[in-house]
């Protein structure tokens, strides 16, 4: 167990290193206002921003298993919120171009799944984005993946028919 930690803060200390020495903006922990600065005074893009995350997630979700499934469209509207921005001069609201995780049992009407931790949702296609995906898209952000957070009514359904892992291990996975 302290194997395992001691591996995931090197990882997470080794990104941090990396990338300050790789750009300008000052990626890890940045609030959403920093993040709007950094658009403003062009330092950041949100194909900048989906790639830095992209990458954190390739880096660091075969160790914490924190996120079950990305947008494959997320560089396009990535590109496209940059468009935007170049094209406005300005952001349309403080989370344009700025990635969202959502729970896989909130619904989206895009590429992504929406199985509330359940194999027999994988596929559905719902006919609309739930309320609170409408009102997040409505300054324009999109759902970049999905996190492997239980909790709820979801953290009693399970895969493979018995118990969800966290709740074997006697643990929360948010």
């Amino acid at each position: 167990m302290a194997s395992l930690q001691l591996q995931a803060a090197a990882a997470v200390l080794a990104l941090v290193a990396g990338a300050g020495a790789a750009h300008s903006f000052v990626f890890h922990e940045a609030t959403v206002d920093a993040i709007q600065l950094g658009f403003s005074n062009d330092t950041l893009t949100s194909t900048a921003l989906v790639r830095f995350y992209l990458d954190q997630i390739g880096r660091l979700n075969p160790l914490l298993h924190a996120v079950i499934e990305v947008n494959p469209d997320a560089l396009r509207h990535a590109k496209h919120a940059d468009a935007d921005r170049r094209s406005s001069g300005n952001a349309t609201g403080s989370l344009h171009g700025v990635p969202v995780l959502l729970k896989d049992n909130i619904a989206t009407r895009d590429a992504l799944n929406m199985t509330a931790s359940s194999f027999a949702l994988l596929g559905s296609v719902v006919r609309r984005d739930t309320g609170v995906v409408a009102r997040l898209r409505a300054p324009a952000p999109w759902c970049s993946a999905r996190p492997a957070c239980l909790s709820g009514p979801a953290s009693t359904k399970s895969t493979t028919g018995g118990a969800p892992a966290a709740a074997r291990r006697g643990t929360r996975t948010c």
